[in-house]
């Protein structure tokens, strides 16, 4: 490890963002330069996580027999294995620095792609191989809990918020981008088979998942050529010091309230649309509506960072959990539909779910740095982004679950709703009253 850490090809010899005049003469190209590239890369992560939500909508249509229940699985299926491998993201900056870290886990996204690719376009393909396929689809969402963390190291505190918002909301936007290209790009005979939907016209399914094999590869290659790492080392064990910190336990129920919803609302929302509103005559095509959901809540947390540098973070973590609180209730008035007539509030509650908790996203990710020292911080962010990345698997399993028993998800935003309530007393007590332990 002495070798590697003498290396310049791999790590900085001096970093101290919080010295201005170092920051500004050299400090600050590093970081966004640093930010961008590993951003592009966490852009091809979200959509690699998020790909399967975009093909479980249409495997039925290309003659794979499916149940619903089924279907919800697979959809879950990345949140379950995304959220695990975060776990072990939390831990390998201080280990093996950003430059190997990024390069190779971004790498190893063409596994699942390639996967999937060749899957989709045999009918005979077994579930239990699409399952394991779906599992591999979480490596894309392990990669968040080594990104964000290491792009905090780059930036003094001041700056955090911005820059972890940034980066944080246009990765997010991978979600958006597989469900917004999907429905067009399958029309296209690029390469692969040819697929009769049941409505007769040809598609070729695998073009979802084949156009992102280049640019996967382009940007891990970049990653190897252009990054460094901040000379900040520790082992595990030393790293484990903060989970004897009360407020990593609260930090994580506030993110997976912000970003547990964000990731478990994008890998449901298609399925939501096809199982609420698409045995009626005028039914709605679930892609053209999702991809709008992840692009708001991304624009959302993009915008949040500057205000939370601005205005602190509990104060607008607060706000998004009033919000969510509002969104959540309001939904459960439209679940239950005898008709196509009340989509467009559906779909309008759904946005303010995903609107506020994009909001969350940034604001809590600008409290952590204020209540943690660096290096922790970092540990802190990638253990509550691990928490939060099971939503994709929480959220499948309880809407499938309650649609199996009751016929309608109703019972689900209610219990929702009821973490938020809770989540909203935590932000106010511990951080954003006047007199609070951590204010931030």
């Amino acid at each position: 490890m002495d070798v590697k850490r003498q290396d310049s090809n791999t790590w900085i010899e001096r970093w101290e963002p919080e010295d201005e005049p170092f920051w500004e003469s050299k400090g600050k190209a590093i970081a966004w330069k640093t930010t961008w590239i590993t951003t592009s890369n966490l852009v091809m992560a979200f959509v690699v996580w998020f790909v399967v939500s975009a093909l479980v909508v249409r495997l039925d249509d290309i003659g794979f027999d499916l149940s619903t229940t089924q279907l919800f699985w697979l959809a879950a299926m990345p949140g379950l294995a995304g959220g695990t491998l975060r776990i072990v993201h939390t831990f390998l900056i201080p280990i093996y620095g950003t430059r190997h870290v990024v390069a190779i886990s971004s790498l190893l996204l063409l596994i699942p792609l390639l996967g999937w690719f060749f899957a989709i376009q045999n009918t005979n393909t077994p579930y239990w191989l699409f399952m394991v396929l779906a599992i591999l689809a979480g490596l894309g969402g392990g990669n968040f809990s080594s990104f964000m963390p290491s792009t905090s190291l780059f930036f003094p505190k001041r700056l955090q918020g911005t820059a972890l918002g940034i980066q944080a909301g246009i990765g997010n936007f991978g979600v958006s981008l597989v469900q917004f290209i999907t429905p067009w790009i399958i029309g296209i005979a690029l390469v692969g088979s040819t697929q009769i939907d049941e409505d007769g016209d040809t598609v070729h399914l695998q073009n979802a998942v084949f156009i992102w094999m280049p640019l996967v590869l382009l940007l891990a290659l970049l990653a190897w050529w252009q990054l460094r790492s901040v000379p900040v080392h520790a082992n595990v064990r030393e790293q484990l010091d903060i989970f004897r910190e009360k407020h990593t336990w609260l930090m994580t129920s506030l993110y997976v309230m912000t970003f547990g919803s964000f990731a478990g609302l994008s890998a449901v929302f298609p399925l939501l649309i096809k199982e609420l509103y698409g045995d009626f005559d005028n039914a709605p095509d679930p892609l053209a509506w999702a991809f709008l959901g992840p692009l708001v809540g991304s624009i959302a947390r993009v915008a949040a960072g500057p205000v939370s540098d601005k205005f602190g973070g509990a104060r607008v973590t607060q706000l998004s959990a009033i919000g969510l609180i509002i969104s959540a209730i309001g939904i459960s008035f439209f679940v239950t539909p005898a008709s196509t007539d009340g989509f467009g509030w559906f779909v309008v509650f759904m946005l303010g779910l995903f609107l506020f908790s994009g909001i969350g996203n940034a604001s809590t990710f600008k409290q952590m740095p204020m209540i943690f020292p660096p290096r922790q911080a970092g540990g802190v962010i990638g253990w509550t982004a691990a928490m939060a990345a099971y939503g994709p698997f929480v959220f499948a399993v309880l809407v499938a679950a309650t649609l199996s028993a009751k016929g309608d998800p109703v019972p689900f935003f209610i219990g929702l709703t009821a973490f938020y309530v809770i989540n909203l007393g935590i932000t106010w007590w511990y951080y954003a009253r006047r007199g609070a332990e951590k204010p931030c």
